[in-house]
């Protein structure tokens, strides 16, 4: 009998070992895998440029990444002077006159551009909403007020809410709700987005220091 207490004890004692370490390798794991991934999907996107035959760049290791980076911030700088603008200006209009194109392309202009850290006015307030259903709140952003020539009820002041799921914030939910129906939430965008993303994991830091101060 003690043999098998012995036994059942040695097991629970390696389950819980396995187990922490488990618990320690699997978020290295998942992100080694998910930066791999993308590196790699990255690498396959750019496998035109090796054909450039660049004798100078081939003996740096995957010199076509340094390329699109140089690339990027080139475009970056062209689109901090004035000269740029009206390429740019006459490029969009080209994408406005194609119906799903010009939608597309400028819908998701916009959601990149509010998730921006130099974005102040696409996402007035953080809000919280009851959705998916009564009792059940989730974090939003009001965007702006409906025009009263749209709105359901032209005696009621509506607003435009974006519901961000997680965890990839930039795809979600839009709905219009009057002013009863939403609260505000005492939150940053960028404490809303970090919970989003997180799936409610990591917490906005002045509100750990404030819990932490309590248990003590």
């Amino acid at each position: 009998m003690n043999i098998f207490k012995l036994i059942q004890k040695a097991i629970s004692v390696f389950k819980h070992l396995f187990l922490k370490g488990l618990l320690f390798l699997l978020p290295i794991a998942i992100t080694f895998s998910f930066f791999s991934f993308c590196f790699n999907l990255i690498l396959s996107w750019l496998i035109p440029l090796r054909q450039l035959h660049l004798p100078f760049l081939e003996a740096v290791p995957y010199y076509e990444i340094f390329l699109v980076i140089f690339f990027i911030s080139t475009i970056g700088v062209f689109l901090k002077t004035f000269i740029f603008i009206p390429f740019v200006n006459f490029i969009e209009g080209v994408l406005a006159q194609i119906p799903l194109l010009g939608t597309v392309y400028f819908g998701t202009k916009q959601l990149i551009k509010a998730f921006s850290s130099e974005e102040k006015t696409s996402f007035k307030e953080v809000v919280y909403v009851e959705f998916p259903r009564p009792g059940v709140y989730s974090l939003g952003f009001l965007t702006s007020k409906v025009p009263a020539e749209i709105a359901p009820d032209k005696d009621i002041v509506y607003y435009n809410i974006y519901i961000p799921t997680t965890p990839n914030p930039t795809t979600g939910y839009f709905v219009i709700l009057p002013k009863d129906q939403f609260k505000n939430a005492n939150l940053t965008r960028q404490e809303a987005i970090t919970l989003i993303i997180s799936g409610g994991i990591l917490q906005p830091e002045q509100y750990k220091k404030d819990a932490h101060v309590e248990k003590k």
